[in-house]
């Protein structure tokens, strides 16, 4: 078989896709990433590849190889909602993936590529992946302009590959986020918050419609994405960009309720005032509408919350392992 290439393949999603793969019984993986950095190797010891490439380096590697390419996995970008200069976003984001994209198309490669709920701003259009309504929307900071800037220009261009979806990640939480700071999931810092001191903080909230803790969001287990990024490899619905949350809002009460639970420790949260750099830009509530993906075909159920919380907790978390 021709290889598959997964960007961002040492990050977070990326590495649990690599070793998704594997599992499902590929192991012809070429893993592109800033290999400069060594805070995220752990998260691809154990796990089959025939390559690595820098990331630097990839788009003159595509362009020489990718008559040996099956299908690329593009989930490598910069993520950080708090970074503000637009020309990183657009070098490394807007850019990065325009130069995939055009390669893919050349060399007829299927493509899928890591969108992201941030391009839904505060909802005012609501949360439906329908392709109608994305010149329309306002993201809130340059992360999330930059992913529905690659959305639109998809979606104007007239030559593609033979297969492509952009995937809107919403709130994804699960082992090998280590390594990402401020920006790793509110689960992880839950966790860790209550190891260390038995209690965890939350933001108060600042918005009227929603009491301390209620503020609602769409948290989907990395199980769910890398599961969803393996069919749409496999059967090729309808090109196009789909949503890839739970489908399900929960709110932060739920979530420090159940890592409470999952320590076996009696819960004891404090609130905080939402950070003023963050404080306009703070979403209440999402939601993906998660009907699209399944009218093309996709069956499998996704993790409760309290399903998912519990596998990362104690099989990840707790043990200190990786996927």
């Amino acid at each position: 078989m021709k290889q598959l290439v997964v960007t961002g393949a040492a990050g977070f999603i990326g590495s649990c896709l690599v070793g998704r793969l594997n599992a499902a019984g590929y192991s012809n993986i070429v893993v592109v990433d800033d290999f400069s950095k060594h805070e995220k190797d752990h998260n691809l010891e154990g796990k089959t590849i025939s390559a690595k490439i820098s990331r630097v380096d990839f788009i003159q590697w595509l362009n020489d190889f990718g008559n040996e390419v099956h299908t690329i996995f593009h989930i490598g970008a910069r993520t950080d909602t708090t970074e503000f200069n637009k020309a990183i976003f657009d070098e490394l984001n807007v850019n990065y993936t325009q130069d995939i994209w055009k390669a893919c198309t050349r060399f007829s490669i299927p493509l899928i590529y890591a969108s992201s709920a941030a391009t839904y701003g505060l909802g005012e259009h609501g949360y439906d992946d329908n392709h109608s309504i994305i010149s329309e929307l306002q993201p809130l900071n340059p992360y999330g302009h930059s992913k529905n800037d690659v959305d639109k220009w998809i979606l104007n261009q007239t030559e593609t590959p033979p297969f492509w979806a952009g995937l809107k990640f919403f709130n994804v939480y699960g082992p090998n986020e280590y390594h990402k700071g401020r920006m790793a999931s509110v689960i992880f810092h839950a966790f860790n918050q209550i190891k260390e001191k038995g209690s965890m903080k939350l933001f108060r909230s600042h918005n009227p419609n929603f009491q301390d803790g209620c503020q609602l969001r769409d948290f989907v287990y990395v199980k769910d994405v890398v599961d969803v990024c393996l069919y749409l490899m496999e059967d090729q619905p309808e090109s196009g960009i789909y949503n890839l949350g739970s489908g399900k809002a929960r709110t932060f009460l739920d979530l420090a309720k159940n890592t409470f639970a999952n320590l076996n420790q009696p819960e004891s949260i404090e609130f905080i005032d939402t950070p003023e750099d963050i404080r306009d830009k703070y979403q209440y509530f999402t939601e993906a509408n998660m009907s699209k993906l399944v009218n093309e075909g996709y069956t499998q159920p996704f993790h409760t919350l309290e399903d998912g919380i519990k596998d990362y907790v104690t099989n990840y978390l707790l043990p200190g392992k990786y996927y």
